[in-house]
């Protein structure tokens, strides 16, 4: 194997597993050690940089960066779940116990004379308002809604985010002088394109849910309601009650949205019935305990067959049972297990069996192209259409995925958008600002905690079930509290705290192989990557995570440590009597638009990489 390039910003990035997953790349690590020394406003404004909606993604973010954790890895010895640290629920704590964060937020430039317009108040455009207002940009934003928020507000129930924390958080991006439309729908693109914006940015989601086209739909459709415009209803108060008897149809968050809510409006035999089995839902797992925690039963591998009514009155579903069955290669296929159909009563029925993208309001003879599947066609990375000012974003751009991918394509675009209102090739993307530092305060002193917790998971509490059930507005969370946010802060395994090598300093003592309490750094000879992980001290399974290999030593051998199970714990750097390990901070942030994204600064920004 070659020397590892540890100066390339990928090479640490990935090691910091958490902030590689997250779509935003938020800095999980360095906001955490910030909650445990009581830095609140610190750590929220590192958040804020990043994924822009600390309060409302601590409590409603699908969590990528948590599958991701090094902790549910290396925790196996010490309990038989192992489970992340809690990093979306400790986001929360930073958005809970901040103080008054109205002056750490950017200073806007002056005018620069160049006006974008953002279609859709979600989370993409209010992104791009955010990176792009500072800078001088006239930025409005036009909104279907008399609030800003999108989705967020019209989808997401008040149980699960109170309504309070999207004012507050939207109000944030609004306040840099974003001049915010609600209540005026675009309804024509070639109009919007008229009006003579330099740019403009669609953000409107994907506003419309899949029915299904069964028997007795047409007969029954009264009762039979699409989730998203079903739990926007409720968010607008238009529909407070629901049958005592409902069926949820599909898999995805928002079942399980409509079915929590149903039951807080009335339904008191509320069931989620599912295509697929109980793992293979796309609801996030959590989602699927809350549930069935209310008391919410889930029956899987029933398909829909039609809507049974009498006179136009909906009395049930019935259901065709199948089983999933595997071909060769893995390929699932659900297939009927010749059981008789079963039949469940119900007085409504919420459908939530997907979304898709409608843009009725764009033009097909606008120059905008989409694809089959009627989703514009973009640069890869650039989010730029076949119209060069014209950009999408969000649930817009590739269809439904969730809020901090949003986030993520509304920098992106802001990049974009920023770059070409300069003349310069928006393929073109900024490299991350990146460096190393050491964490050495002494011999034996680090800057960090490294005393590596045993402790598990700790658990969110709730609001005790017979108050949460009784109304749609309370909220069934209630974050931690200081002290077990500290405490939780302290499983984080600061990642992002790197063991850095330096060949020349190695006496091959092998002090660092014999200290090391995950057995994860070997002297060997060097040989191919698929032989070389088999012969290490314990042998480095995990083909995702790279292989920390140093030049050829005195002796010939390199050094070889696994990067996949390192608890950042510092011994081998304290244990080394010649200082040939060190403990240094690795910190990645992507380069927003502005001066630093531009070509001028490019040659900066690489500089800047592996500085200490």
């Amino acid at each position: 194997m070659q020397r590892t390039d540890i100066s390339d910003p990928a090479y640490f990035h990935k090691v910091v597993d958490c902030q590689y997953a997250c779509p935003a790349h938020t800095p999980v690590p360095e906001y955490i050690r910030m909650i445990a020394q009581g830095r609140y406003s610190d750590a929220y404004m590192v958040n804020w940089v990043s994924n822009v909606f600390p309060g409302i993604l601590g409590r409603t973010c699908d969590r990528p960066c948590e599958p991701a954790c090094r902790r549910g890895r290396v925790e196996k010895n010490n309990a038989g779940d192992p489970e992340p640290v809690a990093i979306c629920r400790l986001k929360r704590v930073t958005a809970d116990f901040k103080d008054d964060v109205h002056d750490r937020m950017p200073k806007v430039l002056a005018r620069n004379g160049k006006r974008i317009a953002c279609v859709g108040a979600g989370p993409a455009s209010l992104t791009v308002a955010r990176d792009l207002a500072p800078l001088g940009y006239e930025v409005t934003v036009f909104e279907g809604d008399a609030k800003a928020g999108g989705f967020i507000r019209t989808q997401i129930p008040r149980f699960r985010l109170p309504e309070s924390v999207i004012d507050e958080e939207t109000g944030y991006v609004l306040d840099l002088g974003v001049k915010f439309i609600g209540g005026q729908r675009i309804e024509s693109m070639k109009a919007l394109m008229s009006q003579g914006f330099d740019a403009i940015f669609v953000g409107c989601g994907a506003p419309r849910g899949r029915q299904l086209d069964l028997p007795g739909l047409a007969q029954a459709k009264e009762h039979i309601h699409i989730g998203i415009d079903w739990l926007a209803s409720v968010s607008f108060g238009h529909v407070t009650k629901i049958g005592k008897r409902v069926i949820v149809l599909g898999g995805g968050n928002t079942a399980m949205d409509c079915c929590r809510s149903a039951r807080r409006l009335g339904g008191e035999d509320v069931k989620v019935i599912v295509r697929s089995g109980f793992e293979e839902m796309k609801a996030s797992p959590w989602e699927k305990e809350d549930a069935m925690h209310e008391g919410i039963p889930i029956i899987n591998f029933h398909v829909p067959k039609a809507f049974v009514h009498e006179g136009g009155v909906l009395k049930g579903m019935t259901f065709e049972v199948v089983k999933a069955q595997y071909d060769a290669k893995g390929k699932r296929q659900l297939v009927p297990t010749g059981a008789s159909d079963v039949f469940f009563e119900c007085d409504d029925v919420l459908v939530a069996v997907g979304q898709e993208n409608a843009f009725p309001w764009i033009e097909r003879d606008s120059g905008i192209a989409f694809d089959e599947w009627g989703l514009p066609q973009l640069g890869k990375g650039t989010f730029q259409s076949s119209v060069p000012n014209v950009f999408f974003g969000g649930d817009s751009a590739y269809g439904p995925k969730n809020i901090i991918t949003a986030v993520a394509h509304g920098h992106e675009a802001a990049v974009s958008i920023d770059r070409l209102l300069h003349s310069e090739d928006v393929a073109v993307r900024p490299p991350p600002m990146t460096n190393l530092m050491s964490q050495k305060m002494g011999i034996h002193e680090w800057s960090y905690d490294n005393d590596t917790s045993n402790d598990l998971r700790y658990k969110v509490p709730w609001t005790k079930a017979e108050i949460a059930l009784a109304s749609i507005k309370v909220e069934v969370e209630l974050g931690f509290d200081a002290a077990t946010a500290f405490k939780e802060a302290g499983r984080c395994l600061n990642c992002d705290v790197q063991t850095v090598f330096l060949e020349s300093a190695c006496i091959e003592c092998d002090a660092c192989v014999d200290i090391c309490p995950m057995d994860c750094i070997s002297f060997k000879p060097n040989d191919e990557e698929a032989q070389l992980r088999q012969h290490l001290k314990t042998p480095a399974l995990n083909l995702t995570q790279a292989l920390y290999v140093s030049d050829e030593l005195k002796t010939g051998h390199v050094m070889v440590k696994d990067e996949d199970v390192c608890l950042h714990c510092g011994l081998c750097a304290e244990r080394c009597p010649t200082g040939a390990w060190d403990m240094q901070k690795f910190l990645l942030n992507t380069t927003p638009a502005g001066e630093r994204c531009r070509d001028s600064a490019m040659p900066r920004a690489r500089s800047a990489v592996g500085v200490a």
